[in-house]
């Protein structure tokens, strides 16, 4: 990418009046920036993307490859993969024609609770800096500028427009800012400022966007605003909020020039903001004429090989007593594959990321293809139709007669403006805006193979009606209650009906809703078979497991228990699953249990389960991927992002919701994650960083340097030997401690980790880079980073509970005055360094 020096965009700015730059801090449209030909600059595209790249619009016919959720990513803590991944999203995003992508999400699992997090990396700043700098430099390799989103402080959906963030500084800094930082010495191109306040201020208008991202950290790009996020003029415009989205509208829009022109606003800032919007452009090929730059083309067949792997290398192995994985293929002559999940499987998370594969492989169809009939495979749901209703699939276009649904959008008499055909109930926006809609309409002819009493539902707002058979079953008024912009115009409440329907007898159903400003045209067909025999299908699904050899139960969230938009309100897994797992697990002690989910579950049975595997939301190879792990063409190579307690009521930090005056403070300062857990004493089902591969590991030695100078990296060897029978990886990891600190401290913190490989019976030694600022210490009182002079203590293994070796360490005092450190800033002086990742 070219970096476009200031000496070269000053003349551009000087050819540009204060309306044209006005302008172009506004989007043109939701996901476009405005053109502007005066010096060459054509319109930016920007796209949703942390697993998926959506592209412009929301239309399950343009599909998207589907990467495993951002947790999984970061479970493999593997940057090499990361960052051929995030050339894949790169390749993808050139395909559909997108200039910035909108990832990766730098938020921390501060509760499991987040209803968001799926989409963000782990409960540690450090993996996640590392996880997020390594998906950015794929990204940007491929002439596409990544995304660091959200912030900062958006680890929770409740409230998410208003909440006031309360936590000390030294947290701050230490936690919530040190992903971002990580981020801008990676080099990205574009922050996204977050919805939430922190201390009382809006991030669009936070003095944290000046200090400490620009003038600290030195980030070059522009920071645009969560979508509708920039909510207020003179205080986000004065502030070092660059671009508002989206557009037309919105309050610069509307203001911005006239603020200028009135001395409200200095020329200067909005100078600022447009340099760093062209310094983007420029870097994307958007201004001037640029050089057509050779990107290397990836085959379809390598696609979803890379997606296969990323499944296998993001799988954690929480446990397998007796190493019944991984399963030998040639020894069976039945597998018994049960859960609901077997076959809907969830690939990825719900809301704003969500993207629509072309294909999915199902978890079910996987075991088939890698028994290939070398053994019988069955499958049974084990629980009846959850009753919620889903957007209608099964059914056809009554005008066309081919699967799908019949769209229309309709003026204010009834009459069509436009139809077309789509593939499903879910219709997020049609294809085209049509001046004067009045109403968006589906219809779609049904024949149901059950008969019985149907529950059916309409999503969105307005006037709603819906008839069934030509009868209407709902009719009714429902006004916005919200300004979330994911539930206003991605997933709208649904507004639930039911009728009878006799099997094998098609009816015509016809949803309606009306139109009005502020609403959004997001409009949802579904519905849901009547509820089975809950005692027969469980009585079914034991019947299976104990007659084969070995029984594969795939349990897992619902878009409703997890999804953007609203934080979860029980880490229990929905419909009944636990009875589930229990009952299959004792009717066959060859039983491996397969989580299909985006965050931390509770886990009730675990110890009482020979085999259990996490695979995420694994993206759209998950089938694939996971026959591989079961039958043992790949290792598991997948450690927990994010410690896992057995029970709700055991996790130290869970709370999400604000006070009733707005605010949610992070009482527990440092202490998130696994050093919650440390402080409180507790011990949770599964320690972060915790996972098994196919072979055992003993560690043997670490060796460190007796004394390391405030400010300097280190190294630090950890031999570890191959104890097991097969060829393996094992992720290595080092946490820091210190006793008797005079300032506050976690009770140890990751600060590296390197992954290694060796042969049955091999030692190997991994050599973990430790930052200089890893001794270090954020000064609320001088406002910097501080070096505590001491001893601290070097603690190496295979999780954050799981630590058989150690040394200790001397920091010495920083060499006067204010020594330089190894990355070139200073430490010991309360002055500012750059982050080493």
């Amino acid at each position: 990418m070219t970096v476009m020096r200031d000496e070269e965009i000053d003349p551009l700015l000087e050819k540009l009046d204060l309306a044209q730059k006005a302008r172009l801090l506004t989007g043109a449209s939701t996901w476009r920036t405005h053109a502007e030909p005066a010096v060459g600059l054509r319109a930016l595209t920007l796209s949703d993307g942390p697993a998926g790249v959506r592209g412009e619009t929301w239309d399950e016919r343009e599909t998207s490859l589907v990467l495993p959720s951002p947790t999984a990513l970061a479970a493999s803590w593997d940057e090499h993969l990361l960052t051929d991944l995030g050339a894949l999203l790169a390749s993808e995003a050139r395909r559909k024609g997108v200039d910035v992508l909108l990832a990766p999400t730098l938020n921390l699992h501060r509760s499991p609770l987040g209803g968001r997090h799926f989409e963000c990396f782990s409960e540690d700043p450090l993996l996640t800096g590392r996880t997020g700098a390594a998906l950015i430099k794929g990204i940007q390799s491929g002439g596409v500028a990544a995304t660091a989103k959200h912030f900062v402080a958006n680890d929770a959906e409740t409230d998410r427009l208003i909440v006031d963030v309360r936590m000390d500084e030294q947290t701050l800094h230490e936690l919530y800012l040190a992903p971002f930082e990580a981020a801008v010495a990676a080099g990205v191109q574009a922050v996204m400022s977050a919805y939430n306040k922190v201390d009382g201020v809006t991030m669009s208008a936070s003095p944290l966007l000046e200090r400490p991202l620009k003038e600290d950290w030195g980030f070059e790009g522009p920071v645009v605003s969560d979508w509708g996020g920039v909510r207020t003029l003179l205080d986000t415009a004065r502030s070092a909020q660059d671009l508002a989205m989206p557009g037309p509208d919105g309050p610069w829009a509307a203001g911005l020039l006239a603020a200028l022109e009135h001395g409200l606003v200095s020329p200067a800032a909005v100078d600022d903001k447009v340099r760093r919007l062209l310094r983007l452009a420029g870097q994307v090929g958007a201004l001037g004429t640029p050089r057509p730059a050779r990107r290397p083309v990836i085959a379809p067949g390598a696609q979803r090989a890379l997606l296969r792997r990323a499944v296998a290398a993001g799988s954690v192995l929480l446990r397998n007593a007796g190493e019944l994985l991984p399963l030998d293929r040639a020894g069976m002559r039945s597998v018994a594959v049960i859960g609901p999940h077997a076959t809907a499987v969830r690939v990825q998370g719900g809301g704003s990321a969500e993207v629509f594969p072309e294909a999915v492989v199902t978890p079910l169809a996987g075991i088939e293809a890698a028994l290939d009939g070398a053994a019988e495979v069955t499958h049974h749901r084990g629980l009846p139709p959850s009753g919620r209703p889903l957007p209608l699939d099964r059914s056809r276009d009554p005008r066309t007669g081919t699967p799908g649904v019949l769209v229309r959008l309709l003026d204010a008499d009834g009459d069509e403006l436009h139809a077309e055909h789509r593939l499903s109930g879910r219709i997020v926006e049609p294809s085209v805006v049509v001046d004067g809609a009045a109403a968006v309409e589906i219809r779609a002819l049904v024949r149901p193979d059950v008969g019985g009493v149907w529950t059916w539902a309409v999503g969105g707002w307005g006037a709603i009606s819906l008839s069934v058979g030509g009868e209407t079953v709902l009719s009714g008024t429902f006004p916005v209650d919200s300004d979330d912009p994911t539930r206003v115009h991605v997933a709208p409440p649904l507004h639930r009906a039911r009728a009878e329907l006799v099997a094998g007898e098609e009816v015509e159903v016809v949803a309606r809703r009306s139109l009005a400003p502020g609403s959004g045209v997001a409009t949802v067909l579904a519905a849901a078979p009547p509820a089975g025999d809950a005692a027969s299908a469980l009585a079914e699904a034991v019947a299976a497991a104990r007659a084969a050899d070995v029984a594969v139960v795939v349990v897992g969230t619902t878009e409703e228990s997890e999804s953007e938009g609203q934080d979860r309100e029980s880490l229990g897994l929905p419909d009944g699953q636990d009875a589930l797992v229990r009952a299959v697990a004792r009717a066959n002690p060859r039983t491996v249990v397969v989580v299909n989910a985006g965050g931390p579950v509770a886990l009730p049975w675990h110890s009482r389960v020979p085999a259990l595997l996490l695979t995420w939301f694994p993206g759209q190879e998950a089938g694939g991927g996971l026959a591989d792990v079961l039958f043992g063409r790949a290792e598991p190579g997948g450690r927990l992002p994010t410690t896992w307690g057995a029970a709700q009521d055991d996790v130290p930090v869970l709370g999400t919701a604000p006070a009733p005056d707005g605010r949610l403070h992070y009482a527990e300062g440092l202490h998130i994650g696994y050093a919650a857990w440390l402080r409180s004493g507790a011990v949770p089902a599964y320690w972060f960083g915790h996972g098994l591969g196919y072979t055992s590991w003993e560690y043997e030695d670490l060796t460190a340097p007796a004394t390391v100078r405030a400010g300097d990296s280190f190294n630090v060897r950890v031999r570890v030997r191959n104890s097991g029978r097969r060829r393996g990886r094992e992720v290595v990891q080092l946490y820091l401690a210190r006793n008797g600190s005079a300032v506050e401290r976690p009770a140890r913190r990751l600060v590296g980790y390197a992954a290694v490989t060796a042969e049955p019976g091999e030692s190997t030694v991994a050599v973990i880079r430790v930052s200089g600022r890893a001794l270090a210490h954020w000064s609320a009182t001088r406002h910097g980073w501080e070096t505590e002079a001491g001893d601290f203590a070097l603690l190496g293994g295979r999780s954050a509970g799981d630590l058989p070796l150690g040394t200790t360490l001397t920091a010495l005092a920083a060499r006067r005055p204010s020594g330089t450190d190894a990355d070139g800033g200073t430490e010991g002086s309360g002055e500012r360094s750059p982050v080493m990742l």
